[in-house]
């Protein structure tokens, strides 16, 4: 999938294009899969203070785990899209076995049928996890696919089915005991959750005018047929109740499809049902991502990272292999490429979702958990310089980033190849007041002297093997 890489203006991405008299803006919300980001012009601040609470909790965090699994991860393709006709010009590349259109969609939903991840430990999971420095789990509960990892009441697609052979499993309810696991390990607990649902027949149906073609939206018109639509609002609503209510305590939920918005004719009520949730979750946070307003708590780029701070509230969320979904023999980035990549977001005032796709026998793949092992390694050391923090200008200088907490000032120094040099000499360019240095990794106080707006600091010498993935130094405006 290739991600956008700059802000979209709202306005411009709900006018559309006109075929046929039709507008059809959700070909600009989302490109390949990939979905755009609200501007900090469409961002609203909310006026509840638990939920500001929570959204300075959430810009603490810094780093989240994104996970994608579904049935489809037994093919090792990407999740849902390609069940969508009109999207088949991209997303049935990966489909490398002779098959129709129509006999892949029977076989995609039938993936349920054969789904058994036995080697599913949700303990370990969170072990995995919490070794790796993230704080957070960001978990699809639904995929647009509409193939359910609880069991939801309200459908029978779904990890709990007679028809899914895992349902006798005692881990069968996968988000009650993975959430569960997360949390006795004080990691917070975002629900993913599709806005769009392509199995229930209130959203797509062979019933109406475009039969069995299919596109990202419902297969009618909601303005033409309002009963149909109530029907799936009150389906939908139902479900985010269910994870809502019956689920523990749900930090945040992170809402996809963002064509499904009033904006675009299919209003789902969202903030109505939000508002239910926060009689008795107060707080959770609400990513109605990329439609702006009010229940839009934070914006979350895609595969991409802004070239500037948004002075809003926001998460990244990029994948650790090649795809949100698992890969047969992916590459994953190595634990230096997610820290460069974790600093120029942090120092920006962002948050990283990074993504690892399950195998289908329920395990995490080998590669992801040896690169997410080396950025734990990084982070138990350097940590400090990166959770709690918040950007402080000029944010990226140089190639030193820089961030801010508790009257201290970290200039983190990353090297993006193993080979690069490592000089004992540093120029910080910061041009704020400083009366001691140290390095964060040994608290020993550094040398330095003031020059050309910033410090020229004599650092402790190198003696690895190997370039350090990257270096702090804490800047302090106190003697202590």
């Amino acid at each position: 999938m290739e991600a956008l890489e700059k802000e979209v203006d709202m306005e411009e991405m709900l006018s559309g294009t006109e075929q046929d008299g039709k507008q059809e803006p959700e070909k600009e919300i989302v490109e390949n899969g990939v979905h755009n980001y609200s501007t900090k012009d469409h961002y609203v601040w909310t006026q509840d203070p638990k939920v500001l609470q929570k959204i300075e909790w959430f810009r603490d965090q810094k780093l989240g785990l994104m996970m994608h699994w579904g049935a489809y991860s037994q093919l090792g393709i990407v999740e849902s899209w390609a069940l969508s006709d009109a999207d088949a010009c991209w997303s049935r590349h990966c489909i490398d076995w002779e098959v129709t259109g129509e006999a892949f969609k029977k076989q995609y939903f039938d993936l349920n049928k054969t789904f058994n991840p036995i080697r599913f430990e949700p303990e370990k999971w969170a072990d995995i996890a919490k070794a790796a420095g993230t704080k957070y789990l960001l978990f699809t509960t639904k995929h647009h696919d509409g193939f359910c990892m609880w069991d939801s009441k309200y459908s029978d697609y779904k990890i709990t089915a007679s028809d899914c052979p895992f349902h006798t499993n005692h881990y069968a309810d996968i988000c009650a005991h993975l959430f569960e696991s997360f949390r006795k390990r004080d990691l917070g607990i975002i629900a993913y959750f599709s806005k769009a649902d392509w199995h229930v027949d209130s959203y797509w149906s062979e019933n109406f005018e475009r039969g069995s073609y299919q596109h990202r939206g419902p297969s009618y018109d909601p303005a033409e047929n309002p009963e149909e639509w109530e029907r799936f609002v009150t389906f939908t609503q139902n479900q985010i109740m269910e994870l809502g209510s019956r689920y523990g305590q749900i930090d945040g939920m992170w809402f996809d499809a963002g064509w499904v918005c009033a904006h675009n004719g299919q209003d789902i009520r969202l903030g109505e049902v939000i508002e239910r949730v926060r009689k008795f979750q107060p707080g959770m946070l609400c990513a109605d991502r990329t439609v702006g307003g009010m229940y839009e708590n934070y914006v979350t780029p895609e595969q991409c990272v802004p070239d500037e701070p948004l002075d809003i509230p926001w998460e990244s969320c990029i994948t650790l292999g090649t795809s949100f979904s698992f890969v047969y023999e992916d590459t994953y980035k190595t634990p230096r490429e997610v820290i460069c990549l974790l600093v120029d977001i942090v120092v920006k005032g962002g948050n990283l979702a990074l993504n690892v796709g399950p195998q289908p026998d329920g395990r995490l793949p080998k590669g992801a958990v040896e690169s997410l092992r080396g950025i734990g390694e990084w982070l138990a050391i350097y940590g400090d310089a990166i959770y709690g923090t918040r950007p402080c200008a000029p944010y990226k200088k140089d190639g030193i980033g820089f961030t801010q907490k508790d009257q201290v000032v970290y200039a983190i120094q990353t090297f993006a190849a193993e080979t690069d040099t490592v000089s004992e000499t540093v120029w910080i360019p910061y041009e704020g007041s400083v009366q001691k240095i140290t390095a964060l990794n040994t608290g020993a106080e550094l040398s330095f002297a003031c020059k050309n707006g910033g410090y020229l600091v004599t650092a402790e010498p190198w003696t690895g093997d190997k370039t350090p993935i990257g270096r702090v130094f804490c800047l302090c405006s106190f003697d202590s």
